[in-house]
């Protein structure tokens, strides 16, 4: 019997991967995966490749959860774009059958990459945050900003949100196109002083959140700086926050922030999930976001699931 491969574009993508469906599913993946062997994930550190001579990258991120029996692959290209007429991140989702190998559904993988991320972080956040945390800062106004404004304003209740990114013109069309009021900053300083919870999701290669500007006891996911030689941080941040990540090992492999800094990990988000390792909400506090196989996994998972649950009967 041949088998057939289905392809699962974006709006079916968006329609069945809820933050709602996903936030639980990626909560309980990131405990597995830092519960080594006894979590049943398998997760090596990304390839990837730097395509110098047109200033991008090609990313291969495979990944199998014994506990969802789900076995995918994600091919993602980041190109740093002067112009927004093609997205700076690409993404392709492959699933196979974990049993046979066979391919099992393509899927867009660039939805799954902004929701997941948003989701990770929102996760970081819910264990992380300070107390009666009131004002959200955004640093960067690209696709992710969007994704993390959703879920942050659909789990948590901000009375206040800022937004700042370099050019001004995105800052404006971000908040004229989302739900609620959101400040235009027109420094980045601006936009963080007095801030409780802190995004960054920018392009930024140098720092462009300063420790200085820093409210004691806040929370930041820190989700751009993806080489080992980029920064959002600077090292004041780095070394006098507790710092947290999704992997130990894509940590220390990629992010430039930890890496030149020397900044020590403190944990794993799924240590703190899982009750292994505290959550400090009264001190400073980073979560730096790498993004991970195993969120895909899981992620490819559920759109699959549902698809296949609506489409039973056609």
């Amino acid at each position: 019997m041949m088998h057939q491969t289905l392809y699962i574009g974006a709006e079916h993508v968006k329609k069945h991967l809820s933050y709602a469906a996903l936030v639980p599913v990626l909560e309980r993946a990131l405990a597995s995966f830092s519960s080594g062997k006894e979590g049943g994930v398998i997760q090596p550190v990304r390839t990837t490749i730097h395509v110098e001579n047109h200033g991008g990258f090609f990313a291969v991120m495979p990944a199998y959860s014994e506990q969802d029996d789900a076995l995918t692959t994600k091919l993602v290209t980041y190109y740093q774009r002067k112009t927004p007429s093609v997205p700076s991140h690409q993404a392709t989702m492959l699933l196979f059958d974990p049993v046979t190998g066979s391919l099992k559904a393509i899927m867009d993988g660039t939805v799954i990459t902004t929701r997941r991320t948003a989701a990770a972080s929102a996760i970081s956040t819910k264990y992380l945050k300070p107390a009666n945390a009131k004002v959200l800062c955004i640093l960067g106004a690209g696709n992710l900003s969007y994704s993390h404004y959703d879920v942050f304003t659909e789990m948590f209740s901000f009375q206040e949100v800022r937004i700042w990114d370099y050019k001004q013109s995105n800052s404006e069309r971000f908040a004229s196109s989302v739900k609620g009021t959101v400040q235009v900053c027109s420094s980045a300083k601006e936009a963080v002083v007095g801030a409780d919870v802190i995004l960054t999701v920018t392009m930024a290669t140098e720092p462009v959140l300063f420790g200085e500007w820093v409210k004691p006891g806040a929370h930041i996911c820190a989700v751009g700086a993806c080489q080992p030689n980029w920064r959002e941080m600077d090292d004041e941040l780095m070394k006098s926050a507790v710092v947290y990540v999704d992997t130990r090992d894509g940590a220390l492999a990629e992010s430039g922030d930890i890496i030149l800094s020397g900044a020590e990990i403190f944990a794993e988000l799924g240590e703190v999930v899982k009750g292994a390792k505290p959550a400090y909400c009264d001190r400073t506090t980073i979560f730096k976001s790498m993004g991970m196989a195993i969120e895909d996994t899981v992620s490819a998972k559920v759109v699959f699931d549902a698809w296949t649950a609506e489409n039973r009967n056609v």
